[in-house]
């Protein structure tokens, strides 16, 4: 496939994965109660609002309560205000700020029923579809080169070691090398990183390694959580950088970093601020003369209307007061936009300014688009997440450096596509690339997470048995926190510090099997869902802390079903929310229980290899073996814990 086909098939790809992800939202409002909605962090109840101001067109509108408002919705997101039913509204709007117990929303129009007793429900946002087609239609020489690498119409080069005097003395051999590989890299260098092995610690080394050779970086990653944690490591070593995104989703304790902050700091901007006060100041001035809306014009223009005023006369109904009224507001308003037009022009002028003097730039991928990060040219990408992020989406940072590195485990979840029609964007610029040029890329062998015990079958099933665990981990226990167990019988030892690793198999129970609810495609399990409760419930008495506990399910309902059973603070998350993350627990719920041994999308063992590798000092995991081990890789799962850890097979008094 030539170049030009391939972006045109990706551009078909994003339209239909927007439209997918549009209709999975709608079919949730259908069959998720408000509640259920609000309690998954997708809608907010019982909200009343007020008009608090106007802004580039759109009607500012602050929502609150008195009841905290705890929420996955963001600034940004695109959200529907409705009374009952958000499938019945039309009334689309856009977040811009929020707080503990406001939100504020800007809006084309605010209908009177839209300010009292209302709920809002997170609405497919396509501002990230839309960037990624703008980028499409615009890819330069570069995109194109990375894209000729994984079509494989180019050779990359050989590249080289290049010898480095570390700043991070701690670095291990593994990690050394991977950095020395990407410096000596002419066109690009993939850096595979599993589970715990120090994938941040290595690209900000890396980074710094880049400065120091006197080069310009640009470092991305598919989520905020990822960008911030190379910001926090980087401005603690002295690197001159700058954080480019919205200050609401930058960690608050590093909004010293953000473009927003820096512009404050700057020498200029005094006089910012002060065409800011102008502008305000003639704003409330304009307003307190009459607007000329549809309704007073009657279809005069405003040189009309200033050409009446200046003869102090009226027309069509409209008293010459009137008509003096407007035309002040069409005077001031034309300074007020003067102000703030002045005003976005040096704002522009100093960030440009701050751009072109720091040493690295960090965004996400999908804010590389915006124009201020295109106000200097850079040397190098250096892309965290690669693993989880669709070629449209990389392409962004990609198509302004000649050079990159990538970052990422392509043995663990690929970026999550909705539509079964455009699933090929789930494959990945890093794995395309490390399947056709293995020789590009080093691995990092030596994992800082977890007891080796739970390391030691994803090591061995998904890594070629190369990840070793370093000696500062390898034997932790819950008993190294001073958690005693609490227990007494079957209990007692499935609670044991000792035993990290262990399996709850449900399959000589009568009442194991899943259940499907009524129009879902997703699974609940009951049992399992009873089983994990108790789990917890008996870690809490034993002294384990509830935010150390974690809970993964690969479906959606059955972490609903938990989440409704266990207290708050215990984290229950699909496994796709846990990417990334860790916990001193983790209690794995696999549901599938049939008799006929089918396990859906359970044989994407790139979920049971995140779900496997979260835990640092315990993991437990509960499931049905008959229907399990009708995959080989489940069988030998279980086999593993069998030799190596606690089995525990479920009888029908086994469980109070």
């Amino acid at each position: 496939m030539n170049i030009k086909s391939f972006i045109n098939r990706l551009k078909e790809l994003v339209e239909i994965e927007k439209e997918a992800e549009i209709e999975a939202m709608r079919l949730e409002m259908k069959r998720l109660s408000g509640v259920e909605r609000e309690r998954l962090g997708r809608a907010i109840l019982n909200l009343n609002g007020k008009i608090a101001g106007e802004e580039l067109g759109y009607f500012l509108v602050k929502y609150g309560r008195n009841r905290e408002i705890k929420t996955e919705i963001s600034v940004g997101d695109l959200v529907v205000i409705s009374k009952r039913d958000p499938l019945k509204s039309d009334l689309l709007g856009t977040v811009v700020e929020k707080g503990k117990r406001f939100i504020v929303v800007a809006l084309e129009t605010v209908p009177e029923w839209a300010l009292r007793d209302v709920r809002i429900d997170l609405y497919a946002n396509d501002i990230t579809f839309r960037r990624w087609l703008e980028n499409l239609d615009r890819v330069k020489k570069a995109g194109k080169r990375a894209l000729e690498f994984y079509l494989g119409l180019d050779e990359p080069s050989q590249g080289e070691e290049v010898s480095f005097e570390p700043f991070d003395k701690s670095l291990n051999s593994s990690q050394r090398k991977a950095i020395a590989k990407g410096l000596g890299s002419e066109d690009f260098f993939l850096i595979h990183g599993p589970f715990g092995t120090g994938k941040t610690r290595t690209l900000v080394e890396l980074i710094r390694q880049e400065v120091k050779r006197g080069n310009k970086v640009l470092a991305t990653a598919e989520s905020n959580v990822a960008v911030d944690n190379l910001v926090e490591r980087l401005a603690k070593d002295g690197v001159k950088i700058v954080r480019v995104g919205h200050p609401s989703r930058v960690s608050r304790h590093l909004h010293e970093t953000t473009l927003a902050y820096l512009i404050t700091q700057h020498e200029l901007y005094g006089e910012l601020r002060e065409l800011r006060v102008i502008g305000q100041s003639l704003a409330e001035k304009r307003d307190t003369y009459t607007k000329p809306t549809p309704k007073f014009r009657r279809g005069l223009s405003d040189a009309e209307i200033i050409k009446l005023a200046e003869r102090r006369r009226g027309i069509r109904g409209l008293s010459a007061r009137l008509i003096k009224e407007m035309a002040e507001w069409i005077k001031l308003n034309r300074q007020v936009q003067k102000a703030f037009e002045d005003a976005r022009k040096l704002e522009e002028r100093i960030a440009r300014d701050i751009i072109r003097e720091a040493d690295v730039i960090l965004t996400t991928n999908s804010s590389a688009a915006l124009e201020v990060v295109d106000a200097t040219d850079y040397d190098v990408a250096i892309i965290d997440e690669a693993t989880q992020a669709t070629i449209p989406s990389i392409l962004i940072p990609l198509n302004k450096v000649d050079r990159f590195i990538l970052a990422g485990d392509h043995k663990q979840l690929p970026p999550t596509i909705l539509s079964l029609e455009a699933q090929e964007l789930s494959h990945t610029l890093f794995e395309g690339l490390i399947e056709r040029y293995p020789w590009k890329s080093e691995m990092l062998t030596i994992q800082y997470r977890m007891n080796e015990r739970i390391m030691e079958f994803p090591s061995k099933e998904f890594y070629d048995g190369r990840i070793v665990a370093d000696e500062r981990v390898k034997n932790i226990t819950l008993g190294d926190l001073g958690i005693k167990v609490n227990a007494t019988g079957i209990w007692r030892d499935i609670l044991d510090p000792s035993n990290v690793l262990v399996f709850i198999d449900t399959c000589m129970l009568d009442n194991r099997f899943e259940r499907q609810r009524r129009g879902s495609e997703s699974r609940e399990n009951p049992l399992e869902a009873k089983i994990v409760s108790k789990i917890v419930e008996k870690l809490l008495e034993s002294g384990v802390k509830a935010e150390m506990i974690g809970v993964i399910t690969p479906y959606d309902d059955q972490r609903d079903l938990i989440s409704l059973n266990v207290p708050e603070e215990v984290e229950v998350k699909t496994v796709d929310g846990y990417q990334g993350r860790e916990k001193e627990v983790i209690i794995l719920s696999f549901v599938r229980s049939n008799k006929v041994g089918e396990i859906g999308f359970l044989k994407d063992l790139r979920r049971l290899n995140v779900s496997l590798t979260r835990a640092k000092r315990k993991l437990i995991m509960i499931g049905d073996s008959s229907t399990l081990s009708s995959h080989e890789t489940y069988k030998r799962l279980i086999e593993h814990v069998r030799e190596k850890g606690l089995y525990v097979v479920l009888t029908k008094d086994g469980i109070r």
